[in-house]
This record gives structure tokens, sequence and C-alpha cells, in this order.
């Protein structure tokens, strides 16, 4: 038996090179703007929004944050940051600020980048502009040439996982013990899409986001985790 019988190598990846750093671009669809965090131009704004959601902070290392002086000076602190750069989202149908999210773990050699310190006020949720955030996100990341887009979780934050499901990215598994937040110990679940299954989760957003899948009360016709579930390579045991 030759000595090297035993090695087993990855594919070649062919016509690939690292991807830029991301720049904080303005996003904009038909329904949400992603736009660099400003403590100037959006402090006030976020912090009324989150105004008596105080359980949108239970997951987050930060927060809550008891005025709007407290919540200007972390903005001040986190706006101007390369990894992770962070960005508000606004709701377009309402007009107003309503959320946050971030690039971080930004690895442009491993071709790989992770959302996350994602933070939606009580009227973002459940709204068609905070599902068009993510996508605008995600596109972002895989046409400027990413490989790998990841979510990371808190494992004890189901609506958090069930999150990740829905937009189509597949269940990793589990790190035990991966970090200790607000005095607490955290288990965090992985998720994660790759390049080969963008083109179908675009597809599957473009269909999820046109108007004709919304009917005059602006509820679904196709349920957008019905969409994707055939794209995602697994699915989370614990949902």
């Amino acid at each position: 038996m030759k000595n090297d019988d035993h090695k087993g190598f990855g594919p070649p990846v062919v016509g690939w090179t690292p991807p830029p750093q991301p720049e904080g671009e303005i996003l904009t669809g038909r329904y949400a703007q992603v736009a660099r965090l400003s403590a100037d131009s959006h402090a006030a704004l976020l912090y009324r929004a989150y105004i008596g959601g105080d359980a949108v902070w239970d997951y987050l290392p930060y927060g809550p944050f008891s005025s709007a002086a407290q919540y200007h000076r972390w903005v001040r602190e986190v706006e101007t940051g390369e990894d992770p750069m962070f960005f508000a989202i606004r709701n377009l149908e309402t007009g107003d600020w309503e959320g946050v999210a971030s690039y971080l773990r930004i690895a442009p050699k491993a071709g790989s980048i992770e959302v996350g310190h994602i933070n939606f006020s009580p009227k973002l949720q459940r709204t068609r502009a905070a599902t068009e955030a993510m996508y605008l996100m995600m596109k972002w990341a895989f046409e400027a040439g990413y490989r790998r887009y990841e979510w990371k979780c808190d494992a004890l934050n189901m609506p958090s996982r069930r999150a990740a499901q829905r937009l189509g990215l597949s269940y990793e598994g589990v790190f035990r013990q991966a970090a200790v937040v607000k005095g607490r110990n955290r288990d965090t679940a992985w998720f994660a899409a790759i390049d080969r299954e963008w083109p179908a989760l675009d597809e599957a957003f473009k269909v999820w986001l046109s108007p004709q899948n919304f009917d005059e009360a602006g509820q679904q016709k196709e349920r957008l985790a019905d969409l994707t579930r055939l794209v995602r390579a697994a699915s989370d045991p614990a949902l």
C-alpha cells in the first residue's frame, strides 16, 4: 500500500478569488433598506422603536439600555467598526428605522461571512421588511463572491433557530459551552448556506417577496419555509 493511499482531498475550487470586504453599501429593496448604522442618524429612532420590547435583548451580549443617551453611546462605539459591521434596517412600508443587523467574522480568504447581532424591534418582527432585509444582506454576500453565509445563535433561542431555517440556512450542529454571555453559559447553534444553494434560495425569496404572494390584507399565500425546505441540506432536529 502506498503511503498516501489513506489521504482524501476536497474538490478543487476553480475560478474563485477571495471576495472584497463589505464597505457598508446601502441595500434597498421593495420593503426594506439596509444602511450603515449611524449614531446621529439612527440611534434615537431605533431606541424609540425598541421601547417596550426588552425581550429583544435577551440573547445579545449587551442591552437593554436604560436611556436614549446610553443607547446613543453604544451605537457611537460600534458604528465605525469593520468587523462586526453594523447596519440599521428601515421598514419602507412604515418609513421608520426599526432594527439592526451586522456582518461579522468576515473572512474573505476563506470566502466566509456571518450575519449576526440581529435585533428586530417588535414593529419590525414578522414583516416583509424583516425578511427582505435578511435577503438583501445574503444576496450582497453571495453576489460579492462569498462561498459560505453563516448564522449562529444561542441554542436556547428557538425563534432565531426557526428564523434561520425559514431563510433556508442549513443546520450544522451545536457547539457546547461556546461562550459566556451575561454571566450565563451559551451553547451555540450553527446554520449556514453555501454558494451552490444560493440560486435556488434567491428564487425562493423572489417568489415569497413578490406582491402577488400577498392578499389585500397583506397575508402570505405561500410560506417562505415551504419554498426553502428543499434547498436546505439539513433541518434542525429541535424544531
